[in-house]
């Protein structure tokens, strides 16, 4: 923790000026930027000193908007999705325009209501790098983005994967009309004759994907639980995920050496 200056004194709560709103440390609050034409700055309040003078000061950790981060905005980066940074920085109390709070993702999305002072965060970001921690996060539907809560998705009853309308040739309209979605892969007609068979993957100490034994199917190994959000791996052409290949379930280990941990063999018909 950062040592009170000389003539200052740690004070437990600061009331924003012209309201009855107290910040205490630990509280999230919107600060006035110097170019009023901009939204204010959300910061997360970690100390509040007082000087002589009663000047107070707030030593803040600040949130940072996807469009200030090195890799900029993204399409599943929601609106109200903020990165906690490792940026620290002392500003006068002042500044402090009204008080808000950042969700975790999880507790984000199971609101009823966002209001405008809700937010949430799902990455902490080292500003210097452009690093995020974590660095990989579930993925949904064909286009194997991370999930938005801005966006409309439906859900597969038959795979239980989500889906956002215009992959699978919808309008938001209809989506919203619906009772039951099954997707394309689903509703297949081998899918509706046959159950695919599918098997629990488990890496190795090696780190090798192993597949079933002594099985003469073939299988389609497929990576749609992990991502990498800003420095996507590069596989058989694509750059949105990192493994989907097809080989035999006895073929050598070897083969698989370096795919996804999480990868799923899936049953192809032969």
């Amino acid at each position: 923790m950062a040592k009170t200056r000389p003539g200052r004194k740690d004070v437990d709560s600061y009331t924003i000026r012209g309201t009855n709103k107290i910040v205490r440390a630990g509280d999230c609050v919107l600060m006035r930027p110097s170019d009023t034409s901009k939204p204010p700055y959300v910061a997360r309040v970690e100390k509040i000193e007082q000087d002589n003078r009663n000047n107070v000061k707030v030593r803040v950790r600040w949130y940072y908007r996807p469009e200030e981060s090195i890799g900029g905005r993204r399409q599943f980066h929601g609106a109200k999705e903020l990165f906690l940074s490792d940026h620290y920085d002392v500003q006068s109390a002042h500044t402090i325009e009204g008080k808000c709070v950042v969700h975790s993702f999880k507790n984000y999305t199971k609101l009823e209501n966002v209001g405008a002072e809700d937010y949430y965060c799902r990455f902490e970001y080292k500003a210097a790098t452009g690093a995020f921690t974590p660095d990989r996060v579930a993925v949904y539907c064909k286009c194997e983005m991370p999930y938005n809560p801005d966006d409309l998705m439906v859900q597969c009853e038959g795979c239980k994967d989500w889906y956002h309308p215009a992959c699978v040739g919808m309008t938001i309209e209809e989506a919203k009309k619906l009772d039951h979605f099954v997707c394309s892969e689903c509703s297949s007609d081998d899918d509706m004759k046959k159950p695919q068979a599918t098997f629990p993957v488990s890496p190795g100490s090696d780190g090798k994907v192993r597949l079933p034994a002594s099985s003469p199917e073939q299988f389609e190994l497929r990576c749609t639980f992990t991502y990498v959000p800003f420095q996507l791996s590069r596989s058989g052409g694509r750059d949105d995920h990192h493994a989907e290949l097809t080989h035999l379930a006895n073929a050598p280990l070897a083969e698989f050496h370096g795919l996804c941990e999480r990868a799923t063999p899936v049953s192809v018909n032969v």
